[in-house]
């Protein structure tokens, strides 16, 4: 496992939990607003050990009820079925967030019944899929799977959307809530200027202005929630 950060305390990335946040490091995407881009750009540093963070994570029973495992994207890591079995085993719910692209891997650990949440990237409306990831092409099919996959209903899941100025218009939105329709949830968040951007150009919509987009997609799509303001 390359993890290159962890977070002890979270209230905030495992809905209704108090759980830790394990950073892995490497992405397949290039998203111009991904707020962690040192994660995505930068060779991957010592940063922390497996070991160690199960080492920490067994100080946690009992006071910890989940952790989440982001990137980068998790699923890029060769040993993250035995990583996040070793997790389970002393207790923890898993929570995992996902850019969709691996879908056949998303599905063995759904399948083996070692996550508990899922938390997938929607990155923009499927005809602006590939500009919006930073890509000159991209075959959307393993997206759209892995929408199909959740969809389902063989795990607790959400699908969320970072909304920026730049790549994200209300047709978009809608777009995107058509093509999630009868989903159980669906999350449109605030873009917020982290400092460390692929593309510092990046900026979001005001409050109100996101505010109203929101009422607009959740006529289409009940199961929309906002985040983030």
């Amino acid at each position: 496992m390359k993890i290159e950060a962890m977070q002890k305390l979270t209230l905030l990335d495992y809905p209704q939990k108090m759980a830790a946040t394990i950073f892995t490091h490497g992405c397949n995407f290039r998203c111009p607003f991904c707020h962690n881009a040192g994660l995505v750009t930068e060779a991957s540093t010592e940063g922390i050990s497996a070991e160690e963070v199960l080492r920490f994570l067994s100080t946690r029973k009992g006071i910890l009820e989940g952790v989440c495992i982001t990137g980068g994207e998790p699923l890029m890591q060769a040993d993250i079925e035995d990583f996040i079995r070793e997790i389970k085993a002393m207790g923890f719910l898993v929570k995992l967030d996902t850019n969709g692209s691996f879908p056949h891997k998303l599905q063995n650990l759904i399948s083996k019944n070692i996550l508990d949440y899922v938390a997938m990237d929607i990155k923009n409306s499927k005809q602006k899929y590939t500009a919006t990831i930073g890509k000159t092409a991209f075959d959307i099919s393993s997206v759209c799977d892995s929408v199909d996959l959740l969809k389902s209903g063989v795990v607790d899941y959400e699908f969320r959307t970072t909304v920026t100025k730049n790549f994200h218009t209300l047709d978009d939105l809608l777009n995107i809530a058509r093509w999630l329709s009868g989903c159980d949830a669906y999350f449109l968040q605030q873009f917020v200027d982290s400092g460390n951007l692929i593309d510092s150009s990046t900026t979001g919509y005001t409050n109100e202005e996101l505010l109203a987009m929101y009422k607009e997609v959740k006529r289409r799509l009940p199961a929309t929630q906002l985040r983030g303001i």
